[in-house]
Order: C-alpha cells, then sequence, then structure tokens
C-alpha cells in the first residue's frame, strides 16, 4: 500500500513503482494516488487531489475531510492487511498512518523524508519508534536519521534522472507554437489550491505590468497534475493579459521559457536543472507564517538553496510578494545579459548536490529487499 498527499510527491511515487513493476510485474500496489499513478499501475483508492492543502488553517478547514479520508485507510489496512506500506512524504498525515500500521504489524517504509532539518528536529525520535526504514533524497538527510539511530539510506533524488533537457528555448517554443522572436514568461503558482489562489492573481497583474514594457510578451501556465483545471477559470477570466495554459509536456513548456517565476516546491529543482532563469515566491496566511517562522530553523525556503548551501536562487517570502515586486523581480531576469549563463551555472551546481543517479530504481530495489524480493 502506497500513500501520497500532493503532486509533486505522486511524480516521484509513480517513478518509483514503474520501476518496481519492471522488477517485480505481479506486485499489486494500491492507495492514495492521482494520474501518474493510475499510469504506473496502481490501483488508486482514494484520489489524492482533496488532500493537498498548504498552511496551518488551511488544513483545519478540511480537518473533518482529512480525517475521514484518515478512518478509511486505517480500515484498509486491516481489511487488506499489506506485506509493506510505503509513506511518501505529507507527515501531518503519514505519521499518524505509520503509527496505526506499526500496532498492526504492518512494516513502514519512509519515502522522501519530512523536513526535519528545517524544523521540529524532535520528530526523529518519532520517526524511530514508527518506521523500519528511511528512504531519503538528498545526501545531508542521511547524518540525521543515523545520529538516532535509524535504518536509512540516500536513494537520491529522482530528478537527476527525469530532468533531461533535450531541446534549446528556440525549439521548445516551436513545438509549442510560439513564435521563436517571442520572449516567454512562465507563471507557476504551484500544485495545491491555496497556492494557486493565493499567488496566481499576483502573478497575472505582475504580468501585466511588465508586458506594459514588454508588448510582444507571451505568458504560459502550467497546471499541475492532481490540480482541477476549473480552479483557474474564474481567475483567468479576468486577467490583462493572454495567459496560454498548457496541460501537456511539462519540460517541453519549461523549456520554452526565458524566465519563470515559481511557487517554492520540488518544480524549483526542475526549473534549476533545465537551466531557467527564475525566481521563487511564497505565501500562506499571516497566523501561519507567524507560527511556521517561529518554527522553521533553516535561512531558506527553495530547495535549490536548501540543497546546495547557498543563495542561488532569490526568494520572495511572505509580505515581499507583491505585484510591484514581481514585476521587479521579472523584468531583471527578462532583461539581464547574464541571466542564462547564471541558470547554467546554478543548474550544474544544483545536480551536483542531489545524491547519486537512479533514485527511482534504487528505492524500488529497496523496496523489494523489505518485500524480501
Amino acid at each position: 500500500m502506497l500513500v501520497v498527499g500532493e503532486a509533486s510527491g505522486e511524480a516521484h511515487a509513480a517513478r518509483v513503482i514503474t520501476e518496481l513493476k519492471k522488477k517485480a510485474p505481479n506486485i499489486i500496489v494500491s492507495g492514495i494516488g492521482g494520474d501518474n499513478l493510475r499510469a504506473a499501475g496502481m490501483d488508486v483508492v482514494i484520489d489524492f487531489s482533496e488532500l493537498a492543502v498548504m498552511g496551518l488553517l488551511e488544513v483545519l478547514k478540511r480537518y473533518r475531510y482529512l480525517n475521514q479520508v484518515f478512518n478509511q485507510m486505517v480500515e484498509l489496512l486491516k481489511t487488506q492487511k499489506p506485506d509493506l506500506l510505503v509513506l511518501v512524504d505529507y507527515p501531518g498525515f503519514n505519521m499518524k498512518l505509520a503509527k496505526e500500521a506499526k500496532r498492526l504489524s504492518i512494516p513502514v517504509v519512509y519515502y522522501i523524508s519530512p523536513k526535519v532539518w528545517a524544523w521540529r528536529k524532535g520528530r526523529v525520535k518519532s520517526i524511530k519508534r514508527v518506521v523500519d526504514e528511511m528512504l531519503v533524497l538528498f545526501p545531508f538527510e542521511v547524518p540525521i536519521y543515523e545520529e538516532k539511530g535509524v535504518l536509512v539510506k540516500c536513494v537520491g533524488h529522482p530528478l537527476i534522472d527525469a530532468v533531461q533537457r533535450m531541446l534549446t528555448t528556440e525549439q521548445a517554443k516551436k513545438k509549442l507554437g510560439i513564435d521563436e522572436g517571442h520572449k516567454v514568461i512562465g507563471l507557476f503558482p504551484g500544485s495545491r489550491r491555496a497556492e494557486v489562489e493565493i499567488l496566481l492573481p499576483l502573478m497575472i497583474q505582475a504580468g501585466s505590468l511588465l508586458h506594459q514594457k514588454h508588448p510582444d510578451l507571451q505568458f504560459v501556465l502550467p497546471i499541475a497534475p492532481g490540480l482541477d483545471a476549473s480552479i483557474f477559470t474564474s481567475i483567468l477570466s479576468d486577467a490583462p493579459i493572454s495567459i496560454r495554459v498548457v496541460s501537456s509536456d511539462f519540460y517541453e513548456l519549461t523549456s520554452a521559457c526565458d524566465v519563470i517565476v515559481a511557487a517554492s516546491g520540488t518544480v524549483t529543482l526542475e526549473i534549476a536543472l533545465l537551466n531557467v532563469p527564475h525566481f521563487i515566491c511564497y505565501r500562506v496566511s499571516p497566523m501561519t507564517y507567524g507560527i511556521m517562522s517561529r518554527l522553521v530553523k533553516i535561512p531558506y525556503v527553495g530547495l535549490c538553496n536548501i540543497v546546495t548551501g547557498k543563495k542561488l536562487i532569490t526568494e520572495v517570502i511572505q509580505d515581499e510578494v507583491t505585484v510591484e515586486r514581481l514585476e521587479e523581480e521579472l523584468h531583471d531576469k527578462l532583461t539581464r545579459p547574464d541571466s542564462q549563463v547564471v541558470a547554467e551555472k546554478i543548474g550544474e551546481e544544483v545536480r551536483s548536490s542531489l545524491g547519486p543517479p537512479g533514485g527511482a530504481k534504487n528505492a524500488a530495489e529497496q523496496i523489494l529487499v523489505k518485500l524480501g524480493q
């Protein structure tokens, strides 16, 4: 049984299940997921799209529904008694489920560590009690668990293998039917409903200001897996600029962009690995931010900056996320003559910080070991 709670985790999990099915074609996988996991051969009992909430207040608003899903999963653990429970990130839900699995004597593998290096490091003790093995993505996570006696293995980040730039910017534009002579701005508002509702209107307004200075700009917007396209309808209906919504190949779309403004998340690693100039923005409710700012113990929110230990990517956070600031950063990245060269250097540094290659294959092999195969 496998459980994911949001889009980036689902994308990683789908790669692992694909590798797992290659090695053990008869293995049966069920649980919480989305379209990527369905395509990989998993029986999706519950769709994760309604689980992807952001921030403490947002979780409280959805508590009743989340609790219903949790109880349903506990009942499935009791009735199906899977040989292994694989949990993917999403710690608020998954750590509780791991505790129930432990009571039922079901082994637990946790793939993609909770961000214990950022906040609540004490959770490692809880993890030791209910998780049989941690499969982590980043090399710097290993000693955190080893120090507490938790069985851990760095399998490497799947994006090392998954993200390979196949097209130049011009070729990608041509494939998407975009005039090669026009600059393309990517608006990437995130994979959660709350992120889109908060960030996309500000991104659009910033794009409108930028469009006044550069009338030939093209704007593109990807729809993250698991997000209902109707979320965008009302926001885009009043947009003062033309925005092309693209649900096809994400890497082709990203490669076609000259500059991207993106919500903080795994997608920023993908953008960096594709060598596209970009910056990060992140904003939650004031109360959520007030609580989180007291708990988080690291200087960065962007994964590129976290894994390299350097501020390689500009981070625009909370009250800084204004229309004017977003427009200023977009304009800077668009007009700086060295933007592309800097982006390529960042991509190289990020890639070298993501651990060994073959991440999905390595994770699948460790899961089979736990299954005794």
